[in-house]
């Protein structure tokens, strides 16, 4: 129990109780193999387990993991699970999470550089690292014109271009007499929801938000864009933003960016490139084609959190002019002046996203990057594709399914070609027997399932399982029609 005249946990306390935790998180990541991937409780089940009312008295750190084991870990959707393969991975690993501890430990708030100039100083050399290791413009670096700063989550970078693009295109007049209804963006079809949002939160309106049709490969068709600009501009209207998508969430579709951005650059439109998940595989120089036309981007993010081993949240978002970026969203306040903000020779990342408090971020990122060197992230990256390259050619080979588009790195589309019925009794099945976890998309109109190779742990054996399965659950639907088909009438 804590010291009863203070109710605090001592130091001795702490340091058993961590020690105690982490063995705990150390024994999960051991058998989380052993856990139903995707939880089997059901709505409200975690609640009823939880008692109506707070405790008066204190409770043992003992009391608190057993309520873990009990309550909470049913009710977890175990994405550190190696038979994890839906949506996009959100991968943790063991230098990640100890960064992140380290972050709780120090407790620091790093909204201003004189908060902690520690916080500022190393997010900014680990974004101008990140520069080199991805091969990105160098106009992206703080010794440049622009600069790095780590967001939350991809929506939250999307958000932030979108508004230092309003600004620009209205020379910084809508943050003062608010969107006159004028100023439109595009997307493709199939870029991420969250640019919705963003419209929605910027003032520009879903209506304003144009979605640019796509090819057969699903990515953006850059004529169709150049079209609806020139329409745009006709009706008196204020284009000022495009966001294109390297690996888009359906189906991984990669945007043309050198077509995109020079459509952009024609019309003094704001290019953000979002490269959420695939952004990681620029690693490797033989995926850095992806990205080729990027140096016509105005902005640009990819988050680490989902396949780069540094766990949530954690995304990297770069401006190519970061003076417009702080211009849009800088506010001082008399309580937040000081010598050194005024001096001008630092950075205050305050100015550079929504929230003004923000944790101590870039420690986990330093220690993933120190853990594995840019050798060990490539291997792994480099590993995922090829164990999805295999799934789709197993895909390709077989009769009863077809691929649903093109794989170019660690996303396999595919459907059996018996119809959405039959793909949605075999996602459904196989979700629910908890050995793995697949979510679906729809492309073409037809439902279609997605199986993303991600995860940290996840090897050739999980892959061949999962393959295993899929047929497993195709062939009980092969037999389930042949009995039909034998049992009907004449």
């Amino acid at each position: 129990m804590s010291d009863p005249k203070s109710f605090h946990m001592t130091a001795e306390e702490f340091r058993r109780n961590g020690y105690a935790l982490i063995d705990w998180i150390a024994d999960y990541h051991a058998r989380v193999e052993s856990f139903p991937v995707l939880s089997q409780v059901k709505p409200g089940e975690v609640r009823a387990s939880l008692p109506a009312h707070p405790p008066a008295q204190p409770e043992s750190f003992e009391s608190l993991l057993k309520d873990v084991e009990r309550v909470i870990l049913p009710g977890v959707t175990h994405w550190q699970s190696p038979n994890f393969f839906a949506y996009f991975p959100c991968n943790a690993s063991g230098p990640g999470i100890l960064g992140d501890l380290l972050s709780s430990g120090l407790g620091v708030q790093g909204m201003l550089w004189s908060t902690s100039p520690a916080c500022t100083e190393l997010e900014t050399h680990v974004l101008d690292w990140l520069v080199g290791m991805l091969a990105l413009p160098a106009k992206f670096l703080s010794t440049s014109t622009g600069g790095g700063v780590i967001q939350d989550t991809a929506s939250s970078a999307a958000l932030c271009a979108l508004l230092a693009a309003r600004e620009r295109a209205t020379n910084y007049a809508s943050n003062k007499k608010g969107c006159d209804g004028r100023v439109i963006a595009y997307c493709s079809t199939q870029t991420h929801s969250s640019l919705q949002k963003a419209a929605m939160i910027a003032g520009i309106g879903t209506d304003n938000l144009r979605l640019i049709e796509v090819d057969e490969k699903f990515a953006m068709r850059p004529e169709a864009l150049a079209r609806q600009i020139e329409a745009d501009k006709n009706a008196g209207l204020l284009p000022a933003f495009v966001c294109a998508t390297v690996g888009t969430t359906s189906s991984n579709a990669m945007d043309p960016l050198p077509a995109i951005g020079k459509i952009c650059r024609e019309h003094g439109l704001w290019m953000h490139v979002d490269a959420a998940m695939s952004g990681t595989a620029a690693l490797c120089p033989e995926f850095r084609h992806f990205q080729n036309g990027l140096e016509f981007g105005d902005s640009y993010n990819f988050n680490p959190h989902k396949w780069m081993f540094t766990n949530f949240d954690c995304n990297c978002f770069w401006v190519a002019d970061r003076k417009a970026l702080i211009q849009t969203l800088s506010i001082l306040p008399e309580y937040l002046r000081n010598q050194a903000t005024e001096s001008g020779a630092v950075i205050d990342y305050r100015d550079w996203h929504i929230q003004l408090g923000r944790r101590f971020r870039s420690l986990k990122l330093w220690f993933v990057i120190r853990h594995y060197g840019v050798e060990g992230l490539q291997y792994h990256i480099r590993e995922h594709v090829r164990l999805a390259q295999e799934f789709a050619r197993w895909v390709g080979k077989d009769q009863r399914f077809e691929l649903a588009a093109p794989v170019p790195l660690n996303l396999v589309c595919f459907r059996h070609r018996a119809g959405d019925e039959a793909n949605q009794t075999i996602m459904d099945r196989l979700n629910c027997s908890g050995d793995l976890f697949l979510t679906h998309t729809k492309l073409n109109g037809k439902l279609t399932l997605r199986l993303c190779i991600g995860q940290t742990h996840t090897e050739q054996r999980h892959v061949e399982n999962a393959w295993k399965r899929i047929c497993e659950e195709a062939a009980k639907l092969t037999s389930a029609k042949a009995q039909r088909d034998t049992t009907a009438p004449a």
